[in-house]
């Protein structure tokens, strides 16, 4: 009987040990990661059906704070309201919170309204040049604002002088690794959702960050269905999980790779 018993309170203390285990989860407070809302006031970024990208992106960076939070990393915010950031004041903020990865969320535009309804999609982007038209012109759109100023000469030194470095690498496996798990998280509902891939295109805003660094252009603002998606709760949680899952696999690799 006495046997029994230690063997029954054995159990329950083991059983009690994987329950606590699997509650808690990996530990991930070491992890920071910097989110950047892209525009801002005056800059109310691309425009269509009553609606404005600067809004749009604060409110998809609001749910990716608590998605990232609830797995218990540690997350700063480059804006969490109404307001305009200047290029180097957003990758700054990366550097001095010595963040794991910069992540900058988008929404796209075209300015063709007879082709609103046909073009769509989700896209990832990572710092590199590119001949692909498509991307250089989304790249230009965006970069427009925050490159105010600045020369064309400046412009080609300040990308040139980080496409050799290590960042460019490990930035295109964390545009990898977010747009497989945003994707994957979107056609579990809509599986007409497109992707449209991990990219590289000359954003300036990546340049900045000395980090693994991306650009989320979440869909496109200018497409009905895809706008009426985007402001819905359900859509901008599904990105979020997607983002911050993708974040987990690429930073779970290097570690691997780092023998950490």
């Amino acid at each position: 009987m006495q046997v029994r018993s230690y063997v029954a309170i054995l159990s329950i203390c083991i059983l009690g040990l994987f329950s606590l285990q699997g509650c808690t989860g990996p530990d991930r407070s070491n992890r920071l990661v910097v989110i950047d809302a892209g525009h801002g006031g005056h800059d109310c970024g691309a425009q269509c059906g009553g609606k404005q990208e600067k809004t749009l992106v604060l409110q998809v960076v609001k749910k990716l704070e608590q998605a990232f939070r609830r797995e218990g990393y540690r997350v700063y915010l480059t804006r969490g309201n109404d307001r305009f950031l200047t290029l180097g004041e957003r990758t700054r903020i990366a550097d001095q919170k010595d963040a794991d990865v910069f992540i900058s969320i988008h929404a796209n535009a075209i300015a063709d309204k007879s082709r609103f309804e046909a073009v769509e999609g989700v896209e990832t982007y990572y710092l590199q040049k590119t001949r692909d038209g498509r991307s250089q012109r989304i790249a230009q759109r965006e970069n427009e604002a925050v490159l105010k100023g600045t020369d064309m000469l400046s412009r080609d030194v300040i990308v040139d002088s980080v496409l050799a470095g290590p960042k460019v690498v490990e930035s295109h496996k964390l545009a990898i690794d977010v747009q497989h798990n945003i994707m994957k998280r979107l056609h579990s509902r809509y599986p007409d959702a497109k992707n449209g891939g991990a990219k590289p295109a000359p954003f300036y805003v990546l340049v900045g960050a000395s980090r693994p660094s991306i650009l989320v252009e979440v869909g496109y603002i200018t497409n009905t269905k895809e706008r009426e998606r985007l402001f819905s709760l359900d859509y901008q949680e599904r990105i979020a999980k997607g983002i911050v899952e993708g974040v987990d696999r690429y930073l779970d690799n290097r570690q691997k790779e780092l023998g950490i």
